[in-house]
């Protein structure tokens, strides 16, 4: 495998690496960098405490992972040369392990947008902001359970150990990193999701978009649409909840769907470990989150705790006025609909 570059034999260090050029590390050192100022900039500029959630650990560890790439990039980016606990370290493992990282992040978006999904649609019916204990353990052990089996099976399976292999013979002006296919297949199936959705509801979300007045509200940029559809044309409660929750995702994540559309349309090949991010991690969030609202929409509470799972959308607004004990909207709706308080894009 190609992380057995250096044998001890004889009290001695026979080495068989080449070493990275100059150009090849310093690019991924500045990579990293600005992936892990992205990342910590993201869980800074939340605008309001979060509830506990998957998604919200499983976004701390990614960045924490990053940052610690980043030092161990920089400490043999400095170091050049050096042993430690029987393994020498050369500029070539700057390059081995990106690769090892990019191909771990590769195999991770199916569990981890599963599992995230799975929590969402159990628990956003609750209203407590401060999930139990037990809960939280629960995150942070399948947080661990993921990267752990994520990392067993780069270095295990054959298939990725034959990949690595065959990346020793690559010049070592280069430094290959794969993609991930589930991102991309997770790509696609979202930017489908969102046009089959707009499609379906085309004609109300236009004349809510028509009627929409930017204004402030506690402070923040705020959106209200001042369009009542009319009590003759309202077909059902979860139909006219799709076009607000529509509204509220693409008015707040609008530069990422197109990001992700000239990405598919160009056949751009990001590598795994730039294109999963805490950024886009909080994306899929929102998304998930859009998708489970809708899916319960009649077992979600009014209630003011319950509505902090997202630091970027404000999904209350979406429900307002509706009225969850039936599927009719309430009989005297407010004609004011404020929606994406705060955009992350």
């Amino acid at each position: 495998m190609a992380a057995r570059l250096c044998e001890n034999g004889s009290d001695q260090y026979h080495c068989t690496h080449t070493s990275q050029p100059l150009e090849i590390s310093y690019m991924l050192a500045l990579i990293m960098l600005g992936k892990v100022f992205l990342d910590f900039f993201m869980l800074q500029i939340k605008p309001k405490p979060v509830k506990v959630s998957f998604m919200g650990y499983f976004c701390i560890s990614v960045a924490l992972l990053d940052f610690t790439l980043l030092l161990s990039i920089c400490f043999i980016f400095c170091f050049e040369d050096f042993a430690l606990w029987g393994v020498r370290f050369t500029d070539y493992h700057i390059c081995l392990f990106t690769q090892i990282t990019s191909l771990t992040y590769g195999v991770l978006p199916y569990p981890v947008y599963l599992v995230a999904a799975l929590d969402y649609f159990t628990t956003v019916s609750q209203t407590s902001q401060s999930p139990k204990r037990g809960q939280k353990l629960l995150y942070v052990f399948t947080v661990v359970v993921i990267w752990s089996s994520g990392l067993f099976y780069t270095l295990e399976v054959p298939a990725v150990s034959e990949e690595l292999e065959m990346q020793k013979s690559v010049s070592p002006s280069q430094c290959p990193v794969s993609g991930s296919l589930q991102s991309y297949w997770v790509s696609c199936a979202m930017v489908l999701l969102l046009a089959t959705a707009l499609l379906a509801r085309w004609k109300e979300v236009t004349t809510m978009l028509l009627s929409a007045r930017l204004l402030s509200f506690s402070s923040q940029p705020a959106l209200m649409f001042p369009y009542v559809p009319d009590n003759k044309k309202i077909t059902c409660f979860k139909w006219q909840l799709l076009s607000r929750l529509l509204l509220c995702f693409l008015g707040t994540w609008a530069p990422f769907v197109v990001l992700q559309v000239v990405v598919l349309l160009l056949g751009v090949q990001i590598p795994a470990y730039v294109e999963m991010n805490v950024p886009w991690l909080y994306f899929i969030n929102s998304f998930l989150l859009a998708a489970a609202y809708w899916c319960r929409c009649h077992d979600v509470e009014l209630t003011e705790e319950g509505w902090s799972t997202d630091p970027f959308v404000s999904w209350k607004f979406c429900f307002m006025p509706f009225n969850n004990e039936s599927t009719e909207p309430a009989d005297k709706p407010d004609p004011a609909i404020v929606i994406c308080e705060r955009g992350a894009g």
